[in-house]
């Protein structure tokens, strides 16, 4: 019995390191073909704003990887992008890889994975976790070598705001951090939990942009232009742009910067400072005055190289004291 015993209780201890090194480790779950397929992609960048998912945008960014390999990638979470993706379009194979740390950031086999998609799509969630477990690591660089390659890339809610050069970090996702509002940053636009990141994807086109999504569902313009106020202030740029996808739509960018709105949500926003703001400092309401802004409702189009487009409307927004203005009247700012 005590053998027995033993060899019990050694198995257990080896169940568990076994599930204490997996829980650490990344995660992989493929469908379809076990072989790489060999297409030679296009470029595109599919900016999806969150909420439901649009077929229109998957195929789009499907097409453009000419029936190759799709790859979901996240932080945390499960495989569920894997059926739908696989029924909306027809790909070689439709995997998503885990990724919840630094250290799995880092294995060589994460980047390889990476290295050989054809589409990478950066799933939902917080991007506090993508920008805290995958910046200065294999990943980022993996990321960045795929769309130097002139391969596609897409994202949604999260996965869309760490697109641009300019990142709402967000805070520590073991905070239980709530969702950062407009008037905490009109407010003060160096309010603690204001977290600014630059320069950790580098997708073409959307250099000395700042990426949001759910823009109007959760009344982001106020943050946005608190954002932008913060890097023109802070010396990152002076002339810093922005673009914001409400849920339900999607920005579909082409290589040469021409795109395209589609879905049933509020469209997209692109926002431009083009002077400083007048009071930009710790513990004082935001003052920022005659911001460009244009609403490129579904349907609409836009120029990014341009920053000009058709079908929409092009108006102005101030902040005096932390208070929103708009030249279409009032606070009518979408």
């Amino acid at each position: 019995m005590k053998v027995v015993s033993v060899v019990l209780l050694s198995l257990i201890c080896c169940s568990s390191a076994f599930a204490i090194g997996h829980s650490q480790s990344y995660k992989y779950k493929r469908l379809g073909s076990d072989l790489d397929a060999q297409t030679r992609p296009e470029p595109g960048t599919a900016m999806m704003g969150g909420g439901a998912d649009l077929d229109e945008a998957f195929r789009w960014l499907c097409g453009k990887g000419h029936n190759g390999d799709f790859l979901i990638l996240r932080a945390m979470g499960k495989d569920d992008y894997n059926k739908y993706v696989n029924k909306v379009c027809q790909m070689n194979s439709v995997a998503t890889l885990i990724i919840p740390n630094r250290k799995a950031a880092d294995d060589p086999k994460v980047a390889k994975i990476i290295r050989l998609a054809t589409v990478i799509f950066i799933a939902g969630g917080d991007q506090s976790r993508y920008v805290n477990f995958w910046k200065g690591t294999a990943v980022e660089e993996a990321i960045n070598n795929h769309v130097i390659a002139g391969k596609p890339i897409g994202g949604t809610s999260a996965g869309l705001a760490i697109l641009g050069q300019f990142v709402y970090g967000s805070m520590d996702d073991k905070s239980g951090d709530a969702d950062l509002t407009s008037q905490e940053v009109l407010a003060n636009p160096y309010a603690q939990r204001v977290t600014l990141v630059r320069d950790f994807l580098k997708v073409p086109g959307l250099e000395n942009i700042l990426t949001d999504s759910h823009f109007v569902k959760r009344d982001r313009m106020g943050r946005s232009l608190g954002f932008l106020a913060r890097i023109v202030a802070d010396g990152w740029s002076t002339a810093p742009r922005e673009i914001a996808v409400d849920e339900k739509s999607a920005l579909l960018v082409e290589v040469d910067g021409r795109a395209k709105v589609v879905g049933s949500g509020g469209g997209a926003y692109f926002l431009q400072v083009t002077g400083p703001p007048e009071v930009c400092k710790s513990g004082q309401p935001l003052t920022l005055r005659n911001v460009p802004a244009y609403h490129a409702p579904t349907g609409a189009t836009f120029d990014i190289r341009g920053w000009n487009g058709e079908g929409g409307e092009a108006y102005s927004i101030s902040v005096e004291a932390g208070q929103i203005h708009s030249s279409r009247g009032g606070n009518a700012v979408y």
